[in-house]
């Protein structure tokens, strides 16, 4: 009888859940878009994860983490250590042939064809790879198992991810200005709701650090 209740509960108030970016790897230091190339965590960013204490209540939850090893290494290496679970749906965003490239230089290579994938928002689409939208439709799936299972988790995933997430819990269709700046060294807080909608609890809540 007890579940039942907390199960219609949670249906109610929705499930809780905290997201946090992965700690930087060499890709990041020279500002290299990642996607799903498999990048290691560089020494700076093994030493960050270390560092990092997930601040109460996530500190007690279920962790999971996305395939690619920055993400695995991080969520394995955060305090208080944990079990960490994989679930390919936390993947970053595909940025398909741009892999590899920064901003500026696809700018100048691309030219205008990128100047006007960048203006598309939530529909901006590099060739072969994967588009904002497409992201929040797999997370839904995602937080739809969080609110239906009643179960708090935290999980590691990517910068596009996060900023996806954020575009579907605030209506931000993700041209001009995000509606808060994200700080990628903190966790995000969100609530899932059993109707499908993901709403916004609390963000940019510190990493607290401890010596490495």
């Amino acid at each position: 009888a007890s579940s039942r209740g907390s199960a219609a509960v949670a249906a109610m108030t929705g499930v809780p859940f905290a997201m946090l970016r992965h700690a930087p790897t060499g890709w990041n230091e020279t500002s290299r878009l990642q996607g799903l190339t498999d990048t290691p965590l560089s020494v700076a960013g093994e030493a960050a994860a270390r560092s990092w204490r997930l601040p109460a209540p996530a500190d007690g939850w279920r962790r999971l983490a996305s395939p690619l090893q920055r993400a695995r290494r991080t969520a394995e290496l955060l305090q208080p250590s944990q079990p960490v679970s994989v679930d390919t749906r936390l993947r970053e965003m595909s940025f398909g042939v741009w892999e590899g490239f920064t901003i500026v230089d696809l700018r100048r290579r691309v030219g205008e064809r990128f100047i006007e994938a960048e203006r598309q928002g939530l529909d901006f689409q590099p060739p072969g790879g994967e588009s904002p939208r497409a992201v929040t439709r797999r997370l839904a799936a995602w937080t739809s198992e969080i609110a239906a299972s009643g179960t708090p988790v935290v999980a590691v995933s990517h910068k596009a991810a996060l900023r996806a997430l954020l575009a579907w819990a605030t209506g931000w269709d993700m041209t001009g200005r995000p509606p808060v700046k994200l700080d990628w060294q903190s966790a995000h807080f969100f609530v899932a709701h059993g109707d499908g909608r993901v709403a916004v609890d609390r963000l940019n809540v510190p990493l607290i650090g401890t010596p490495s």
